[in-house]
């Protein structure tokens, strides 16, 4: 019986990740129409045509929302488009981020360029380099809007020596969830859940005794996933403060900072109580909600999905940290808004007209509650519909205020450089090598020579 709940709440959760995937992940591909069903190249005649006609400036809008993102998306845009007469924003789905940036870097420069474009924060530098973009500041300089009154801790990651390329739009944290109803019968409190490395291990340990059939803790082997548990510690991804005082030449973060993680699995895998779920998100999500392990460590936009479809009560923690180290906080993931160049006056100035609209704080409250993701206004959290939804489900509320919690600092604030990708997926191997029985010194000191060669060869590209 216990199988075939497995198996069932297995195919709930593949089905959740193939319809809505988080923005640090991957989303199902679609194929390249716009949401009105129009083809791009009846969307570039219309707007071409719209200044001679005196009919709604169109703006081409490339995102990466799936499933439900994408719903609450497109409502979002169909509000904006129905509140005034001179914009009409068309929302087209690309794909997941990387699919997005490819097909954005073929068009770069042409009429099939879009207006505007969700890029993930690791594409920061990318889109920076691209020479394809307008600095949003030039918009925010020439328009006088105020960006102080955002959320400090996503805006301190997208701005570089004081100056915003991009306009931070989905964010989001990872955090730790747990089986509350597994804690209480395991002897735990459930209201006061793991905070640091060690009492993870302790609980892991406590929780298989009381249920052999149970694993304690599991940590996709994610990149991401590793850098926050470095930022956690207040250690960098990068020398030169994480790429934001000069190009980086080296990894930031000391040996012990970097081994600690690898460590602290290794204590776990031997006591046999980690469940090894490798790079497979869905199917660590799905080993949750089955009752399989008992806690987890994941994006903070996927809080909703979990509390909703789990058949146990679910708590949700902040991110462990190594008890001999404070907790510095986390670091945005995500994705942000970029204004894309060779475009008339008039079609940047209606996209910044819409990229003003998504930061009021009733737009971010239907984000917020209808996402799981942080809104990036935070008087959006002072909003009726959001105190419903934190009072029905308080475990919103942890995510919020583990991001308020955050030491803005080089680490919290995210390392920038165009290489990260390839970064995250070194680490992702070095982490399935511990998971699978493969010795720590080895597989980390192999990470590191393989981190740094990265970061030679991509300044060598630019010619650094």
């Amino acid at each position: 019986m216990k199988k075939l709940f497995a198996i069932l709440m297995l195919g709930l959760v593949l089905f959740i990740a193939a319809c809505s995937q988080e923005g640090d992940t991957e989303d199902p591909e679609k194929d390249g129409a716009t949401e009105s069903g129009e083809t791009e190249t009846d969307t570039e005649d219309s707007a071409g045509d719209s200044e001679a006609t005196g009919e709604k400036q169109n703006v081409t809008f490339w995102h990466s929302m799936g499933g439900a993102g994408q719903e609450a998306l497109n409502a979002i845009v169909d509000s904006y488009n129905s509140s005034q007469d001179a914009v009409q924003v068309n929302a087209e789905y690309q794909g997941t981020y990387d699919e997005a940036l490819t097909k954005f870097n073929s068009v770069a420069g042409t009429d099939s360029a879009p207006t505007m474009i969700q890029t993930f924060e690791i594409g920061t530098m990318s889109m920076i380099n691209s020479g394809s973009i307008v600095p949003i500041q030039e918009l925010i300089d020439a328009d006088g809007y105020d960006m102080s009154g955002l959320e400090e801790n996503i805006v301190n990651y997208y701005s570089l020596d004081g100056k915003f390329y991009s306009m931070p739009f989905n964010s989001s944290t990872p955090v730790m969830y747990y089986n509350k109803d597994a804690f209480e019968a395991a002897g735990l409190d459930p209201e006061a859940p793991p905070e640091t490395f060690e009492e993870v291990e302790e609980a892991s340990k406590a929780i298989v005794k009381s249920n052999p059939e149970m694993k304690g803790f599991a940590l996709q082997a994610y990149g991401w996933l590793y850098e926050q548990l470095l930022a956690n510690q207040g250690a960098l991804l990068l020398n030169n403060d994480n790429g934001r005082t000069d190009t980086p030449t080296e990894i930031g973060w000391t040996e012990e900072e970097g081994k600690s993680i690898f460590e602290w699995v290794k204590h776990m895998v031997d006591d046999e109580t980690f469940a090894n779920y490798g790079t497979n998100g869905d199917n660590m999500m799905a080993g949750f909600l089955a009752g399989d392990v008992s806690m987890f460590l994941q994006s903070s936009a996927s809080s909703r999905d979990v509390i909703d479809n789990a058949p146990f009560e679910v708590g949700i923690a902040f991110l462990p940290h190594p008890e001999a180290k404070d907790r510095a906080g986390v670091v945005i993931g995500g994705a942000s808004l970029w204004m894309i160049d060779d475009k008339s006056e008039e079609e940047q100035k209606a996209a910044w007209d819409f990229m003003k609209y998504l930061q009021t704080p009733e737009i971010q409250a239907q984000w917020h509650v209808g996402t799981g993701y942080f809104a990036i206004n935070p008087a959006a959290y002072d909003e009726q519909l959001v105190i419903d939804a934190h009072k029905e489900m308080p475990q919103l509320q942890v995510t919020v205020d583990q991001l308020q919690a955050t030491k803005s600092s080089y680490a919290t604030q995210g390392a920038l450089m165009d290489m990260i990708p390839e970064g995250r997926k070194i680490m992702e191997t070095a982490l399935e090598t511990v998971y699978n029985g493969g010795e720590v010194d080895d597989a980390y000191n192999t990470a590191v020579d393989q981190f740094n060669t990265a970061i030679e060869q991509a300044n060598a590209a630019r010619g650094e």
